[in-house]
């Protein structure tokens, strides 16, 4: 096992942006050596097991528990990164380390982090572009529909917990941003959107059993072309961070078998 290597940063700032999305302004000046286009890519937040940022008392070789978060913003100057929390109660000791963390965070608190991982940008080359999101994925949707070219055309499908949730995008004016509540399903409201003429390309990321229905839609009915297409989980429901990349891991077995 390679050695977890992982640097320490502040809580700078805490703003609620709805009812249910808490933004977290995280700084430390290591962060500013993260690459310049780390927004959307991700960190893993590092816990013990029971639950705190106290990681000093792990033994040797035994990984902290991860869990993983959104880059929102990053500021290299002031060594910043936001990162948001979507807001939820559980009495599941290990689900909601991090969202616990979250809620009752004070300003001057730190915390261990370890990354960044960077996720690829869409295909600017497509002729329009179809994008899903939950409230876990809306971090990264945010910063993806941001790059498109300013003349992409198509839609962003976003399932938030209610209409308080939603959020000013800086979405090109030809992408239609269409915001569901939690009593539908996503894969069921995107297929509702007409097919568009021209090479698509896809981008989505939201809840395991969500993710399986907008695989189905996108790739074995539209037939979107591999290379065009990024679908993934960010989070299976009443599932840990542990067990969602188990589930992940035998998805994609399945898929090559």
């Amino acid at each position: 096992m390679s050695k977890l290597v992982f640097k320490q940063v502040t809580v700078k700032s805490s703003v609620d942006l709805s009812p249910s999305i808490l933004r977290l302004t995280l700084q430390g000046d290591e962060l500013k050596a993260f690459p310049t286009d780390c927004e959307s890519g991700y960190i893993k937040l590092l816990f013990n097991e029971q639950g705190s940022t106290d990681i000093s008392g792990i033994p040797e070789g035994q990984r902290p528990v991860m869990r993983t978060y959104t880059i929102r913003r990053f500021d290299a100057d002031n060594g910043e990164i936001d990162v948001d929390f979507v807001k939820h109660i559980t009495h599941d000791c290990h689900c909601g380390f991090a969202a616990r963390w979250a809620m009752n965070v004070r300003i001057g608190d730190c915390i261990s982090i370890a990354g960044p991982g960077l996720l690829g940008d869409m295909n600017a080359d497509s002729d329009w572009y179809f994008m899903a999101a939950d409230m876990t994925s809306l971090p990264a949707l945010s910063v993806k529909i941001s790059k498109l070219p300013s003349d992409a055309k198509g839609y962003a499908i976003i399932k938030v917990a209610s209409e308080h949730d939603k959020q000013v995008l800086n979405a090109p004016t030809g992408m239609q941003v269409e915001w569901i509540t939690e009593n539908t399903a996503l894969a069921d409201a995107v297929r509702t959107y007409p097919w568009l003429d021209g090479q698509a390309s896809v981008w989505c990321a939201c809840e395991f059993d969500d993710m399986r229905g907008l695989r189905q839609y996108f790739r074995n009915e539209r037939q979107v072309e591999r290379d065009n297409i990024y679908i993934s989980s960010y989070w299976k429901q009443g599932v840990t961070e542990d067990g969602h990349k188990v589930l992940k891991r035998r998805d994609a077995e399945e898929q090559i078998a």
